[in-house]
């Protein structure tokens, strides 16, 4: 797991985030529909959002029941599930969660398989796939690295401006889409040459005053 010089946001840096985050690509529009994934042998979440300058759209989530059964047979489920999920709702770009080290070396093997199989579906489709760490993800949705999942899931709720929480594993899935939406938009920030940077923050705050 990725370490950090502090639990709050303001240790926060998407583009050091060393073995929690891989930096999206440098891009032009900020308009981008991502899938988010939190991947588990038994139950993999899912959330899609769109995202833009206006801010991040809720557009659906869920789970996905890989069941209880053989092994193999649940890895395929995955695989299919969400292939089926890339081709109705065609994400621009997909976030997963990065593995974390678990106590349990099986459980561990289990999970990397079941997360592999889902990148599988989403790369073999022609999506973009960046991986976060469960603690930049933490960080970015709630502001605090260590935050339990009820936190992390009020604040998606608030966020997207959710009627209801969602269920844990999706609620989970969305945050890795949200943590992915502000990442990309920082470093299309970034990628902007600073006198247009400039420019537009002076005009974002003439706004305000408005």
């Amino acid at each position: 797991m990725a370490r950090y010089s502090g639990s709050s946001w303001r240790s926060f840096r998407p583009d050091v985030a060393g073995a929690g985050a891989q930096a999206p690509r440098p891009v032009v529009a900020v308009d981008c529909r991502i899938l988010g994934l939190d991947p588990g042998s038994l139950r993999t979440g899912y959330g899609l959002i769109d995202c833009g300058a206006a801010g991040e759209r809720h557009i659906a989530h869920g789970c996905i029941n890989a069941g209880s059964g053989d092994f193999l047979l649940r890895l395929r489920r995955i695989f299919e599930a969400v292939t089926a999920l890339i081709a109705e709702h065609r994400p621009d770009e997909i976030a997963i969660e990065r593995v974390f080290v678990h106590r349990n070396p099986d459980s561990a093997l289990k999970l990397g398989q079941a997360r592999g199989a889902a990148i599988c579906a989403a790369v073999g489709l022609g999506a973009h796939a960046f991986e976060y760490a469960p603690r930049a993800i933490k960080l970015a949705v709630s502001g605090f690295g260590a935050a339990e999942k009820l936190q992390v899931a009020r604040m998606v709720t608030t966020l997207l401006k959710l009627e209801r929480r969602p269920a844990a594993d999706a609620a989970d899935a969305l945050a890795v889409a949200l943590c992915h939406a502000q990442t990309r938009r920082l470093a299309a920030l970034i990628a902007v040459p600073r006198t247009r940077r400039v420019v537009v923050v002076r005009a974002a705050r003439s706004g305000l005053r408005a």
